[in-house]
């Protein structure tokens, strides 16, 4: 199974803009705001996003963050943990010290309260020590069905822990390096989750960002001997977070391609046109998520793929 219906969310308590993860995501932007204003913001933000999704008949499992310690990032719980369908829960290594603290053992006994069954935990977070980083879903994009992980090289995505990663998890690996231009250079892109957004027959990819002709053609062969329509986006449309997309699973089975308001407004009427072949299209505004922290509607989900207890 490519999508799923259950979706593990964290509300934000102390939501700010995070100066541990401005120095490499240049997404991210300052406001002239009170941090208390950015997280009433974002929480109104995140409420609505989530009535959007339990609308449609989302299985949304809402948790609240916690004032200590300080997470400003907590609303991005795919980075540290990611969900599996033989029962196995990664937990995942991080570039920002404060996002360290995000990850909860309790999480684990509210998906086992609601349901959820989890045989084994595999934690790469002792890579940390040593100054290497894998973050999550964020630096891994999972073609769950043709046992695939796509990752872009940066400085949150080490290409040693994820071919770990593969081998623990059998995938085959699919490396590249994807870039953005900032200030007249070329640098990485933090997460390969923002330049690429994987659903059951096709994918949003900005191959632009795929500076190597050769890594570009590999990535895109992957992807079409797969049989995914590739729907190419530009640098300027995932700059508005149109790359920062999640396919899942609504009541009967309805698939629904969600992104934020800003990606959907980013996009031109062909490319919303080809997204609607497949499925309907979910958005919701999430500007001051994304504006003060970096990440968008992808970020927010961490997807729950566990057996039923």
């Amino acid at each position: 199974m490519q999508i799923t219906n259950t979706i593990l969310m964290i509300r934000p308590v102390s939501f700010r803009m995070n100066e541990q993860t401005a120095v490499n995501n240049y997404f991210m932007e300052d406001i002239d705001m009170k941090n208390q204003e950015i997280n009433q913001k974002a929480q109104d933000e995140f409420d609505a996003f989530v009535t959007v999704l339990k609308n449609k008949g989302v299985n949304v499992i809402v948790v609240q963050d916690t004032k200590e310690p300080d997470t400003p990032d907590s609303v991005f719980p795919n980075n540290w943990i990611s969900f599996h369908s033989n029962g196995t829960v990664g937990i995942y290594p991080m570039f920002a010290e404060n996002r360290r603290n995000e990850r909860r053992e309790d999480i684990f006994e509210i998906l086992e309260q609601s349901g959820f069954k989890i045989n084994d935990v595999v934690d790469y977070t002792s890579a940390e020590e040593e100054g290497f980083y894998l973050e999550g879903t964020g630096s891994i994009l999972l073609d769950r069905v043709n046992k695939k992980a796509y990752c872009a090289l940066s400085e949150r995505a080490d290409e040693d822990l994820f071919i770990e990663f593969c081998e623990d998890f059998d995938f085959f690996p699919v490396i590249f390096t994807a870039n953005q231009s900032v200030d007249g250079k070329r640098l990485p892109i933090y997460h390969t989750n923002v330049m690429m957004a994987l659903a059951e027959n096709f994918v949003v990819i900005c191959p632009a960002t795929i500076d190597d002709k050769k890594e570009r053609k590999n990535v895109l062969d992957h992807l079409k001997n797969d049989g995914k329509e590739i729907i190419t986006i530009t640098e300027q449309q995932m700059h508005h977070f149109a790359g920062n997309m999640l396919q899942v699973l609504g009541s009967d089975d309805k698939r629904y391609m969600v992104m934020s308001s800003a990606a959907y407004h980013s996009l031109s009427p062909e490319q919303i046109a080809q997204i609607e072949n497949h499925c309907a299209i979910l958005h919701s505004s999430l500007q001051t998520i994304e504006t003060c922290g970096g990440g968008s509607a992808r970020c927010m989900m961490a997807e729950v793929f566990l057996p039923k207890s």
